[in-house]
């Protein structure tokens, strides 16, 4: 089929790849190193104690997990979402939308979480520094309005920074995170200069280890695992990053060893150091919360170190708020292009090149969240959605390499399906006992995945079934009863006309039908379809051919033109508003693109044709002869049988029809082998006509396509599979029309329904 033209969009502004390794690291540390770690250590020390540690080791192993699993797709998928746009690769529809609605949620979350971190550092910053300015402010407006003010004031100021453009972004995240980096480091240091001189007191600190229970630390990995969330922020901004098949799983373990390294030595030192007058080490941090690191220096730093570390939130939190908001603002960018959320969102900005308009929305949104909700609360939402997503990002590697075995990504999960089913079981369990720290935040995230479904069902599904393909009809279609079965060939390729043709006139002469030469003028989209009229000769002749070789032979033919913005719009608005009986196409072989199967025009072809359809692929210069017939396909072999029967009855072609067993197969075995193909031959009449063939072999669709080395075509019938299976033809037809070297006729027979984009197409 003819190639659809670079031109089918509108033009639009595009992001601009300025990221680049360095970056895009400092994109993942900036956002891990963030209000997590300053925020949540003493919240998750109060949990569980000393071990905390255990609790912030094993996040890191766990999100190592799903990082890996990140690192594939996003070297497979390099576009805007991130974690939305492989969901939805693999589970489109409700599961996709559902994904994206829920990371979308989670960055706004994070985002509020780390505005109200920098509101309480701030006025830590001033109560410890400026003691009159800020007792005189908490005298007039009292502690919660100047912090809630502070969090309006940083989080408008960094979506304007993101509103300017990704490279500002960038480089501010650089500035802030390596700042952030070196405070830590002092503040590590000290610590542990701290502890060398106390080294008896400081080991006491650590029993016991486990004070709450195994179960203190799998709450405190809850609460805290939205500290490891970042790297899949790297992810999210793909279109943005240079050589991004390279650059992103690179980035992402880089940002996460760095990020782990430094999280374990600051909760160490925090546990050990700390010498307090009552209590233990690990009580003192859970009474302060999400100040309990600027408490923790002021224990062993001198005054300049309580300062830098207070200052040191200041950078973290604002660090990952900057970060955050460009990931969220993908997330809604990407969701709006596919028509899952307002289209106004998806808008570029012609001279900075960023979404401003989603930035935008999402910040109002960071505004509204921070104002109304507790710290608490939040940070456990936060971690519950993202666990969530995670789970289902997983589930994605599983099904996109069971759909797309073709794809070569940068980089490849190691012991997979091990790792991807092991992080999901994990993020799934942590996200269970979430319930169990606080209710609330899941009463909040079922409340906003239940809110986005019912939108999704009644606006945002009606509007993309609603998008009405534009096709113009060149001349009169048939009445419906003139000839009751038809045959549509479309047509693209001078070289595939008379392979086409022998396809189906043995199909019309056994069913006395008509073939309608299809003939298809795509235009650019911002294209009206009227000013296709000024090309309709470059298809005559081509029509012309296809009209004279059918009624030399005898079948009644006849031609159609249509004009359409895609091709595969025409040539299903063509096969129903024709009444078509069966659709035979050309397919120019397997593509190893990521966004299609059998490419771009074929996969639209298979899924919506509202009838019955043959895809060939096809090889010049090719005569045919020996056929070979697979019989244990799906429900689609009869019909396969039945089409192989017309042409034996004309061409006389030699048939094998074949039936895959395993090596050593016993009497028992090959008999009920034979039996199968028995079954399909003698109620098509193939019986008298072919010849029976058993092929040993481990895997079907190998051997299949190993033994069609010997033949000049290979028929099958599609295939009806699994969940992670491929939705056109079936794993089994799509790896043997991959892999064979001859030519491949693959049919598939009409489903019970027509699918509602057919009915749309027509009106």
């Amino acid at each position: 089929m003819k190639k659809q033209k670079n031109s089918e969009t509108i033009p639009q502004a595009s992001f601009t790849r300025s990221l680049g390794v360095f970056d895009a690291s400092m994109i993942g540390i900036g956002a891990m190193i963030g209000a997590g770690i300053f925020v949540l250590t003493g919240i998750a020390a109060g949990e569980a104690g000393p071990s905390a540690l255990l609790a912030f080791a094993l996040n890191g192993l766990v999100t190592l997990l799903t990082a890996l699993c990140y690192a594939e797709l996003a070297s497979a998928y390099p576009r805007s979402g991130g974690g939305y746009s492989y969901v939805v690769k693999a589970f489109p529809g409700p599961t996709g939308f559902a994904a994206g609605w829920m990371l979308w949620f989670c960055y706004i979350i994070a985002c509020s979480l780390y505005a109200l971190g920098f509101g309480s550092y701030f006025w830590e910053f001033m109560h410890a520094y400026f003691p009159g300015l800020s007792d005189w402010v908490f005298s007039i407006a009292g502690r919660h309005l100047p912090a809630l003010a502070m969090t309006t004031i940083v989080s408008a100021t960094f979506i304007f920074i993101n509103m300017r453009g990704t490279a500002l972004t960038g480089k501010v995240e650089n500035l802030v995170t390596i700042a952030k980096i070196l405070i830590l480091a002092v503040f590590i240091l000290f610590g542990l200069k701290r502890m060398a001189g106390i080294p008896h007191a400081a080991m006491a600190n650590f029993k016991p280890f486990m004070p709450n229970g195994f179960t203190g630390v799998i709450l405190a990995m809850g609460l805290t695992f939205i500290a490891f969330e970042g790297y899949d922020l790297i992810a999210t901004v793909a279109e943005e990053i240079k050589d991004p098949e390279k650059t992103i799983p690179r980035a992402t373990l880089i940002s996460l060893s760095v990020t782990v390294l430094i999280y374990l030595l600051v909760m160490f030192v925090c546990i050990g150091a700390i010498q307090p007058a009552s209590g233990t080490s690990w009580q003192f941090l859970g009474k302060y919360q999400e100040t309990a690191i600027a408490r923790a220096a002021e224990t062993f730093m001198p005054a300049f170190g309580v300062a830098l570390i207070i200052f040191g939130g200041l950078l973290s939190t604002v660090s990952a708020l900057n970060a955050t908001i460009l990931a969220s603002s993908r997330v809604a960018f990407s969701m709006s292009r596919d028509r899952m959320l307002p289209e106004m969102l998806k808008t570029i900005h012609e001279t900075r090149r960023t979404p401003h308009i989603a930035i935008g929305v999402t910040g109002a949104i960071v505004i509204g969240i921070s104002l109304f909700f507790p710290i608490q609360v939040i940070g456990s939402a936060a971690s519950l959605m993202f666990l969530l997503t995670f789970s289902m990002v997983n589930l994605s590697v599983i099904a996109l390499r069971r759909k797309f075995p073709e794809l070569k990504p940068g980089f490849r999960v190691p012991l997979y399906p091990v790792t991807p089913i092991a992080a999901m079981a994990l993020n799934i369990l942590l996200a269970l006992f979430q319930y169990r720290f606080d209710p609330r935040s899941w009463y909040l995230a079922l409340a906003w995945i239940i809110t986005g479904l019912f939108i999704y069902f009644i606006h945002f599904e009606k509007i993309r079934e609603a998008e009405m393909p534009q096709v113009l009809e060149v001349g009169q279609t048939a009445e419906p009863d003139s000839h009751g079965f038809r045959i549509l060939v479309p047509l693209a390729n001078p070289d595939n006309i008379i392979p086409l043709m022998d396809l189906a006139i043995p199909i019309a002469r056994a069913h006395n039908g008509e073939i309608i030469a299809l003939g298809v003028i795509d235009l650019p989209i911002n294209t009206p379809v009227h000013e296709g009229m000024r090309f309709v000769h470059h298809k005559t002749p081509l029509l012309r051919e296809a009209l004279k070789y059918g009624n030399k032979h005898g079948v009644e033919t006849r031609q159609a033109l249509r004009i359409a913005h895609r091709v595969w719009d025409g040539i299903i608005q063509a096969a129903e508003s024709e009444h078509a009986s069966l659709v035979i196409m050309g397919w120019k072989g397997y593509t190893s693109t990521r966004d299609r199967i059998l490419g771009e025009v074929t996969d639209k072809v298979v899924r919506y044709t509202p009838c019955d359809l043959v895809v060939v692929k096809l090889m010049a210069d090719r005569p045919i002869k020996k056929v070979l017939f697979p019989t244990a396909g799906g429900p689609h072999t009869r019909l396969a049988a039945e089409y192989l029967r017309y042409y034996c009855d004309i061409y006389e072609y030699t048939v094998d029809c074949c039936y895959v067993i395993k090596p050593g197969a016993d009497e028992n075995q090959r008999a009920e082998a034979l039996r199968r193909i028995e079954k399909i031959t003698s109620s098509t009449g193939l019986d008298e006509r072919a010849n029976t063939l058993l092929i040993p072999g481990k895997r079907v669709a190998s051997s299949i396509a190993k033994a069609a080395q010997s033949y000049d075509l290979v028929v099958m019938g599609a295939s009806n599979e699994g969940l992670f299976s491929n939705a056109l033809f079936g794993e089994i037809p799509e790896r043997v029309a991959r892999y064979a070297t001859t030519q491949v006729m693959i049919v598939k027979q009409k489903e019970g329904a027509v699918k509602s984009f057919v009915k749309k197409v027509i009106g």
